[in-house]
């Protein structure tokens, strides 16, 4: 009922907002068609270029018909649900970058954990470098969170990039997150914690992108296997 009740306002203020919604999503489709092929051939696609190892298949397009950013637990709610292949756990994102973790479903709607909630946890990483950390938020900003756990011996100044990390079973690596803009030493734990500048304006979400995680349950069970011996 409230996925119905939220798509209905949603109709009602891309309505009222139809010329700059339709210039975004132009902007965002076309942004996303160069991130994920080296199109050299105008009838073929060549090969998967920035989002490597996903194919256009493992990709569910959706809409944020509803998005909470102003409390210290945010989720969003999207168009697609189970009917389109949805399920728990399934990373989205957008052209900019990511934007969360599909957290329930229904047969037609699924709701996220916002990357602006403090339940958030995701594997990061600096591009440059390699250097990896925890990605949370803090509450106090929708246009920053943290990077927590980096190293000391981590080479890192403002304005170097921050990516998803290839530790994380959710989202593929090199996924755009945003820029150092602080840094600061963690006195209890002697590591980094860094302001990160996103990429992604979270108060004004538009279409996204599920990607389907096909091996995430294969590499959990065999980790569970090897907690377990």
């Amino acid at each position: 009922m409230s996925g119905g009740v939220y798509e209905k306002l949603s109709e009602f203020d891309e309505y009222l907002n139809l010329k700059s919604q339709n210039e975004a999503l132009a902007q965002e489709n076309a942004t996303l068609k160069s991130l994920l092929f080296n199109r050299k051939d105008s009838t073929v696609v060549a090969k998967l270029d920035s989002i490597k190892g996903v194919k256009p298949t493992d990709i569910i397009v959706s809409k944020v018909i509803h998005n909470s950013y102003n409390v210290h637990e945010n989720y969003l709610t999207l168009n697609s649900g189970e009917l389109q292949g949805v399920k728990p756990d399934m990373g989205v994102i957008n052209s900019l970058g990511i934007v969360g973790i599909v957290d329930n479903t229904s047969p037609r709607y699924a709701t996220v954990i916002s990357i602006l909630n403090k339940k958030s946890q995701i594997n990061a990483k600096v591009k440059k470098s390699n250097h990896f950390g925890s990605l949370i938020w803090n509450g106090k900003s929708t246009g920053f969170v943290q990077l927590i756990d980096v190293p000391r011996l981590a080479s890192v100044r403002k304005g170097d990039t921050i990516v998803t990390g290839g530790q994380s079973v959710i989202f593929p690596e090199n996924i755009n997150i945003g820029t150092i803009d602080k840094v600061y030493i963690d006195n209890e734990t002697n590591y980094y914690t860094l302001d990160i500048k996103l990429f992604n304006d979270m108060t004004n979400l538009g279409h996204v992108y599920i990607i389907k995680g096909k091996d995430r349950q294969e590499i959990m069970n065999l980790e569970k296997r090897e907690e377990d011996e």
